[in-house]
């Protein structure tokens, strides 16, 4: 009985129960269900539902809720912001303490006058940070940011692109705005009038520029250095411009005067006479009749020949009225870093520009006015690259002829190539050379004298000036790698044989030269049958 009591009082409210439910879950349905209007806010209980109150607080908690997940997101990204501005105060901070005299990088945007000045503090640092009053110390010899070189017509270069052209015209509109915008600014800077002279001030063109070379360090900004006729022979203007991911600015201007700057031409040798005499005609047109300001140095290993280089060079000196030589006889082994160390030593003078040269070399006027502008006592050191000459029995075998030796001198990749990974030709003054420590006279022989030097001046608080040169060749001749050296030199040696032939295409007509030969006969068989 008490049982069946108890089930009927419970049914009642298990009904009741089961229709809130049902009403429940029906309210449910319909708030999911309701399309929303355009600006996706939900749809309202209808006034005379039933169930007002409760959709109304179902709404409200809906609400409440995107507010809430919009508040997360708005402190999300309000923390990342400070972290972000955290990290740029931490740079800054850093930035001011290495650089404490010249940076003071807090830009107030209340005070313009502060903030710009600021601004300007920090692109002058960049210039500090760059190489453009001295060098700073290298690992390795490929860490050195070589520099491009440029006159008004033609850009000389080591990156090629996707022309693969040493030397071209810039046709990419970037670069060329770039350069006639530095040379403007060089030659109006030229023009500005200095306040002190009450002559007539030289009005300076374009026409007046000589050649420029420049480099971009992608931390800090392009260094251009710009070189103009002066105002008399030998006498020239230098302009040195910064362009520190921003506008270009001034940093020297200087009057350069090569007048008596004498350059030493050191030449070790050994046998060669023939080379030697084709050396001396280059020598005696470009040095002695051309320049005038030079001295020749050749260091000569062992007897064979010697006497005729001897009577090559004497002729030389009588018939071009030229004492400005020297010659020293050694009785041993050839060794390229011994020569040049000894001739280099020799000197008795006052600071002289060393230019060590080969045999095999041609250059030009320009480039020994070239060597001078880019070597300075203390400060800088030159190592052009050179274009180094492709076989000419290759490169003009289809022609009747081989053209004169000045006639190959052509810059294009067809008649040779950048020689970027020699370091042999170089000028420094001869103070720097000794200072550094020379040669290593170990190293005998061919190759690897020149690496080390180079590394020495890396490794110096020397500026290395890095740059291909218009006016400078290694002329072609048959390599020959002795059985005598190193593994190492005679790696390197072959290495240099096999790309001083001819370039990939001029070798690859060669290897197909069959099967090309092939393909004209069966052509011409073909227009004979039609």
């Amino acid at each position: 009985m008490m049982l069946r009591r108890g089930l009927t009082l419970f049914l009642p409210r298990l009904v009741g129960l089961l229709v809130v439910a049902c009403c429940s879950m029906s309210i449910v349905y319909m708030l999911a269900c309701t399309p929303k209007s355009d600006n996706q806010q939900l749809a309202l209980p209808r006034v005379h539902s039933p169930t007002v109150k409760e959709g109304y607080e179902a709404i409200l908690q809906e609400r409440e809720e995107q507010h809430r997940n919009y508040i997360i997101s708005l402190k999300k990204q309000i923390s990342q912001l400070k972290a972000e501005l955290q990290g740029r105060t931490e740079q800054l901070k850093n930035m001011q303490n290495q650089y404490p005299d010249s940076l003071d990088i807090q830009l107030d945007h209340s005070k313009p006058e502060k903030a710009q000045a600021n601004l300007l503090a920090f692109l002058r640092s960049q210039v500090d940070r760059a190489e453009v009053h001295s060098g700073v110390k290298l690992s390795t010899e490929y860490a050195a940011v070589p520099f491009e070189s440029f006159t008004l017509q033609k850009v000389y270069q080591l990156e090629t692109g996707l022309t693969r052209h040493p030397e071209e015209k810039p046709v990419r509109k970037d670069k060329r705005d770039e350069l006639i915008e530095v040379i403007e600014l060089a030659v109006g800077s030229l023009n500005k009038p200095d306040g002190v002279s009450k002559a007539k001030p030289r009005v300076y063109t374009a026409s007046d520029f000589v050649e420029g070379i420049y480099r971009t360090e992608k931390n800090k900004g392009t260094l251009y250095e710009l070189t103009f006729k002066g105002d008399a022979k030998h006498q020239f203007k230098k302009i040195v411009l910064f362009r520190p991911f921003g506008p270009v600015m001034k940093v020297k201007n200087e009057n350069v005067n090569m007048a008596d700057t004498l350059i030493n031409v050191i030449v070790p040798l050994a046998k060669r006479a023939s080379k030697f005499r084709q050396f001396m005609q280059n020598f005696r047109e470009m040095g002695i009749q051309q320049d005038g300001r030079i001295h020749l140095t050749v260091v000569y290993f062992g007897n064979e020949q010697m006497n005729e280089v001897k009577s090559i060079l004497e002729n030389t000196s009588k018939s071009a009225n030229f004492k400005n030589f020297t010659f020293i006889q050694l009785n041993e082994e050839f060794s390229r870093g011994k020569g040049l160390d000894v001739g280099a030593r020799f000197w008795k003078g006052n600071n002289v520009v060393l230019f060590f040269c080969d045999v095999d070399i041609y250059f030009t006027a320009e480039f020994l006015n070239s060597c001078r502008l880019n070597t300075q006592p203390g400060k800088k050191v030159f190592y052009p690259v050179l274009f180094s000459q492709y076989n000419p029995s290759i490169i003009y075998g289809h022609h009747d002829s081989i053209p004169s030796l000045e006639q190959q001198l052509i810059i294009k990749k067809e008649t040779g190539f950048w020689r970027d990974f020699g370091f042999g030709m170089t000028c420094q003054y001869r103070s720097d050379f000794i200072n550094i420590g020379g040669f290593n006279l170990e190293i005998k022989g061919w190759g690897g004298e020149d690496v080390h030097l180079y590394r020495k001046y890396l490794h110096s608080n020397l500026m290395v000036i890095r740059t291909p040169v218009r006016g400078l060749f290694h002329l072609w001749h048959e390599k020959q790698c002795l059985d005598e050296l190193t593994p190492e030199q005679y790696k390197m040696c072959m290495q240099s044989k096999a790309m001083n032939e001819a370039s990939h295409g001029q070798l690859g007509m060669l290897v197909f030269k069959q099967e090309i030969e092939t393909h004209l006969h069966r052509q011409k068989l073909s227009n004979k049958k039609t």
